[in-house]
């Protein structure tokens, strides 16, 4: 098929400009006014600081104290990580890791007992992709057998197995042996859990099993950062040979940055009820608290709190705008909403209908504030973007409208281009670049000229949210979706499709671990963090093709009250 066919299904290629979408009446937001009942004790925050800088000191010691083996080393560094603390020691652990990267390179590995061991070798390629290290998966064909499978001495040791099952984690394309070993691995991980739960279940909790059981259903690499600390610190101080200083670091700390979290949405809380748009449009999603858990899924450490703030704003009004598009205007109501928001002026608002007229002042209000706070930082640069960011989101929203009322889709790779814009990347790292001081013209340049790496993010972005939204904005047959645009245009069928997309955002996850690889040192570390953050957060919130963001009662809700109510107990 030609690259600039369409595809006309089942109706007429256009539709009257009068025509509404189907209406989709979404549930009020969970939360309530949980967030504004909370009041920060002052008091408690500064004994939990103080607590945590002479506990810092002390683990910085153990970290940079002579004579750790490398295996280790790497455990502390894994574990820092784990726990949620390594951003305090980012200096030590670069310095550790240069360390062991030189000494590797004056050792024969294949001599070295330490480095044959499966274990310490998956370790150490995880972290070394992890801190974008372009280390060769060549170092696991040793444990290759002369009949090319993996040796079968490999099969018992479970630590090892669950070391090596992390590490493929992060493989990119053109991997075989890693993509054999995630067969491999996963497969004997769970023939070992069954054959050891009743052992487990006979002799109590084992934080192997619970680690096992964890990457099973989660693999670090793939989890949002504070909901994998939560676990790990819970796993961690059932091990009898835990680091004491270490885990009540991880304690203070977590509790610590939930209250700042707590205080970051009481405030968001107040300036979202001061619009009250909740009342004013019935047909638009309330998800202020899971716009602001995406925020923190970007940034959790406490110098992102303008971070966390500008994507739940900008979140929240992309959620606005979208179902304002999808869920209500009609045809021409939308055409002339777009026309509005490429004009930015306040005084074309009395051209637009009275419920448009709520959404336009919002979106200038908001932006007017963000404007301020870019001038007062010195990065107009960065407002210049974000202001067209959102015109280009408005542009994207009513070229979908266009295809889904006029039942006439494009063939899929024009839908997923357009898609690169409605994943709201382009909106919510454009905010965020204004509070972020590694943030450069060069970058937001860099960011508009659609690199690969926002590409690939943003199509791995795009699978797992249509995996999970499909059949809510298919709305009974009467919308198009994504899943029906590649349904039609390769004659398969919904779970051939929906199996097609799970293929799809599996390898996406190649494209994304590969970029951070490829990506160079010009761009700064904090803003690579935010394309791997943006994955792991979509990837929770729609996992197991489930609209998490939409029905977060389901499974997110506990997640996000994990991480934001529920403080861990001293």
């Amino acid at each position: 098929m030609d690259s600039t066919e369409s595809i006309a299904v089942d109706g007429p290629s256009s539709c009257p400009t009068n025509i509404r979408p189907p209406v989709t009446t979404f549930s009020p937001s969970m939360w309530g006014d949980t967030f504004m009942s909370y009041s920060v004790d002052d008091q408690v925050q500064e004994r939990y600081a103080e607590a945590i800088q002479e506990l810092k000191e002390e683990v910085r010691r153990t970290i940079i104290a002579d004579g750790n083996t490398k295996t280790e080393i790497l455990i502390l560094i894994d574990t820092l990580e784990r726990l949620g603390v390594a951003y305090h020691f980012e200096q030590e652990i670069g310095e550790k890791l240069e360390q062991i990267l030189k000494s590797d390179a004056n050792l024969n590995m294949n001599k070295d007992e330490e480095d044959c061991d499966l274990f310490t070798i998956a370790l150490e390629f995880r972290l070394f992709r992890r801190h974008r290290y372009h280390v060769s998966c060549g170092i696991f064909e040793k444990f290759i057998d002369e009949d090319k499978k993996f040796k079968e001495t490999l099969n018992g040791n479970i630590e090892a197995l669950l070391s090596f099952y992390e590490a493929t984690q992060v493989r990119i394309h053109g991997e075989d042996i890693l993509e054999e070993a995630v067969v491999f691995t996963t497969h004997h991980l769970n023939r070992l859990v069954q054959h050891l739960g009743l052992i487990w279940n006979w002799f109590g909790p084992s934080p192997l099993q619970d680690k096992v059981m964890r990457a099973l259903k989660q693999s670090f690499h793939r989890g949002v950062p504070r909901i994998e600390t939560r676990h790990f610190i819970s796993i961690y101080e059932k091990d009898e040979s835990n680091n004491e200083s270490l885990l009540k670091l991880a304690k203070l700390d977590f509790n610590y940055l939930q209250n700042l979290y707590k205080k970051e949405l009481f405030d968001l809380s107040r300036w979202w009820n001061e619009f009250d748009l909740k009342s004013k449009l019935s047909y638009a999603r309330d998800r202020l608290v899971e716009c602001y858990f995406w925020g923190m899924a970007f940034h959790f450490e406490p110098q992102y709190s303008f971070v966390r703030s500008a994507v739940a704003k900008s979140m929240q009004l992309a959620s606005i705008v979208d179902d304002t598009y999808d869920n209500y205007a009609s045809l021409e109501e939308a055409e002339l909403f777009t026309e509005c928001l490429e004009r930015w002026d306040i005084n074309e608002i009395d051209r637009l209908p009275d419920y448009m007229q709520i959404v336009y002042k919002h979106v200038l209000d908001t932006y007017e504030v963000f404007e301020i706070e870019a001038s007062t930082r010195e990065r107009s640069f960065a407002f210049a973007y974000a202001k067209e960011s959102v015109k280009q989101l408005g542009r994207a929203y009513l070229k979908e409208l266009k295809w889904f009322l006029g039942r006439q889709m494009p063939n899929f790779e024009e839908y997923f281009s357009n898609t690169v814009i409605t994943s709201c990347i382009y909106l919510m790292f454009s905010a965020s670049f204004i509070g972020m001081e590694s943030a450069s013209k060069e970058t937001s340049d860099w960011l508009f000229s659609r690199p690969n790496m926002v590409v690939a993010t943003a199509k791995l972005g795009r699978y797992v949210e249509d995996l999970g939204s499909h059949e809510r904005e298919n709305k009974g047959g009467q919308m198009l979706t994504a899943v029906e645009c590649y349904m039609k245009q390769h004659g398969s069928s919904k779970q051939e499709t929906l199996s097609k997309f799970i293929e799809h955002a599996e390898e996406g996850w190649k494209d994304v671990n590969a970029e951070r690889l490829n990506i160079g040192s010009s761009i700064p570390k904090d803003i690579v963090e935010l394309f791997l953050n943006y994955t792991r957060v979509a990837d929770i919130t729609y996992k197991n093709c489930e609209d998490g963001y939409t029905y977060p009662e389901k499974f997110l809700a506990h997640q996000i009250v994990s991480v934001l109510l529920d403080p861990i107990i001293l």
